[in-house]
């Protein structure tokens, strides 16, 4: 059963206590991403970067971008940025409260 919140609005506060939950949203989103594009990769590695080849990389990249209309530069390739899927939801997460 799949559960839809009402998200806000961009801009918009988010409630205290969505934050959390709007982040575990993000994270099952940003898995499915990898995994329906990168079916190959231990997503549970926990050094998933050494697994990625610069194309996984550029791919994730360009995903991720398009999903949630954040910009992403070579700038943001490091090992601390793709770490592990937690590290990925990180960055996604620093750039989304960047565009604030």
């Amino acid at each position: 059963m799949k559960v839809s919140l009402p998200l806000p609005l961009h801009g918009e506060r988010v409630p205290v206590g969505w934050e959390r939950g709007l982040i575990f949203i993000m994270k099952e989103r940003i898995r499915t991403i990898l995994e329906e594009n990168l079916p190959l990769a231990d997503l549970d590695s926990d050094f998933l970067f050494a697994e990625l080849s610069s194309l996984d990389i550029t791919t994730i990249m360009m995903l991720l971008s398009d999903e949630y209309h954040i910009t992403l530069d070579s700038r943001d390739v490091s090992p601390k940025n793709f770490m592990t899927v937690d590290s990925i939801v990180a960055m996604v997460h620093r750039k989304l409260e960047e565009k604030k």
